[in-house]
């Protein structure tokens, strides 16, 4: 018995000694004598963040005419001392070509408006309407076919000016453009209005109806699942906007629970709940009443995953949310109410915990980032996850993307699951040295970075993760 443990032993021992010599071989080889890792310790912050597609915006009116110029000064004026937002509603009043085609005049001046806007540096909401008094069967086309023409002059402009045109409010008609007190809402007829919108628009536009009843009619689909609305010709950018919001049980009508023939309240959360994982949703809230205190507002807000807000209207309950004072055992605890609510609309990414882990036979650093949500909604575009591994004076020795998609993390009811973001870096032939590693969440288009809700200020390249000391034979 003793002489097989020994040789147990003996093989453990010759086992050993192999695997050091083929691992102090790849030490050499790879000119790797130590690496020590140090990750970045965070923690979620309830600092102010400025980012795109969310939080609240005014809204500026347009009448188009031939007789009114719009040029820059005018828009510099309009627009001077709003500096805190990062959307803009854009209302424009067709009225004055109800009777038929938009005059070449008054395509110009559109045309000007959005030129002009691209010094503002917002993205913006555009909504087009023939009434701002309530009097829609006063003003809007009596024919269907003058407003679809409408929208076929409005082309050029819309795909010329489609990296500023976040979404479009509505398909044209109703009272405020809010697609109520129109001859146009019949089923057929919101179902060509928002077809041909779409086709007028850029894919990357988001559309929007008033109502998740008019967005089941016109799509007809009644359950939004990602695959049915996936195979959709335009259901995948057909978003929500809702300016009776927490204003009553039904909204103010959003939800048609006095007609007897609409969901409840509960089922069309329910409803948005699933829709705005994928698509928009915003408005205006309305009426100081029990649905908009700062408890239920926040329910149903991340309900129905908002991401903008009017910051004008309704005061009342505006300033109701101001007066009320977060009692949280987290880091919001004393902000007041208004400012909790801003912070949320739409997404709020932060880093959870970040770990490094070097492994030493394959000469790589692997990186792990646990991201979590605590928004009221996802973000809707692809961004691009980078890491820069850099010298201390800035100079990127080693980048890659990771491969997750923030997309999953869609805030909300779901604000406590986390994505964990892994990827690996080789260091094989980088010298002796400190090396600073930092983590980005880009946007590829507009190249602008996310601000996240951690301590840690945003450098240059993103945020810092951590630290690789490399010591070399």
């Amino acid at each position: 018995m003793k002489r097989i443990i020994r040789r147990i032993i003996l093989a453990f021992c010759v086992l050993f000694s192999v695997q050091m010599i083929v691992s102090g071989a790849t030490l050499i080889r790879r000119n790797h004598l130590f690496v020590r890792t140090e990750a970045e310790v965070f923690e979620e912050s309830a600092r102010i963040l400025k980012n795109p597609d969310c939080g609240f915006y005014r809204i500026y009116r347009f009448f188009i005419d031939e007789k009114q110029e719009i040029n820059s000064r005018l828009l510099e004026e309009m627009f001077a001392g709003d500096e805190e937002t990062t959307l803009a509603q854009i209302q424009i009043n067709l009225q004055s070509y109800r009777d038929g085609r938009i005059s070449n005049e008054g395509l110009d001046q559109i045309r000007n408006l959005f030129e002009g806007l691209k010094a503002v540096d917002k993205r913006l909401i555009v909504r087009f309407l023939y009434d701002w008094e309530g009097k829609n069967e006063q003003y809007e086309p009596e024919s269907l076919s003058i407003i679809l023409g409408h929208m076929e002059q409005l082309e050029p402009i819309l795909r010329d000016y489609k990296e500023q045109i976040y979404l479009i409010h509505g398909i044209f008609i109703g009272n405020w453009g809010e697609m109520n007190g129109s001859a146009y809402l019949s089923e057929e007829d919101m179902r060509q209005l928002t077809k041909k919108l779409a086709s007028v628009t850029d894919e990357s536009t988001y559309l929007s109806v008033r109502t998740p009843a008019q967005w089941r009619a016109v799509t007809q689909i009644e359950d939004p699942q990602k695959e049915t609305i996936a195979a959709h010709p335009f259901a995948w950018r057909l978003s929500l906007y809702n300016d009776g919001m927490l204003g009553s049980e039904s909204d103010y009508g959003t939800y048609a629970l006095e007609s007897g023939e609409g969901r409840s309240r509960q089922e069309e959360l329910a409803f948005q709940d699933l829709l705005c994982d994928s698509v928009p949703n915003g408005g205006e809230v309305i009426v100081d009443n029990p649905y908009n205190d700062f408890e239920n507002a926040v329910t149903d807000l991340a309900a129905m995953h908002v991401s903008y807000l009017n910051m004008d209207y309704d005061w009342d309950v505006l300033e109701k949310w101001k007066q009320i004072t977060v009692t949280d055992s987290g880091c919001y605890d004393g902000m007041d109410g208004y400012t909790y609510i801003e912070q949320h609309l739409g997404s709020r990414f932060y880093i959870e915990e970040a770990a490094l882990h070097y492994s030493v036979f394959r000469d790589n650093l692997s990186v792990e980032i646990t991201l979590k949500n605590g928004g009221f909604a996802p973000v809707y575009q692809a961004y691009e996850l980078e890491l820069f591994l850099c010298t201390p004076d800035g100079v990127t020795v080693r980048a890659c993307e990771l491969p997750q998609d923030i997309r999953e993390l869609t805030g909300g009811n779901e604000s406590e699951t986390a994505l964990v973001c892994h990827q690996v870096l080789h260091l094989s032939g980088l010298p002796s040295g400190e090396y600073q590693l930092f983590f980005a969440i880009r946007n590829p288009v507009s190249g602008v970075s996310l601000e996240l809700a951690n301590n840690q200020e945003m450098d240059e390249l993103g945020y810092f993760i951590g630290t690789v000391q490399i010591s070399c034979i």
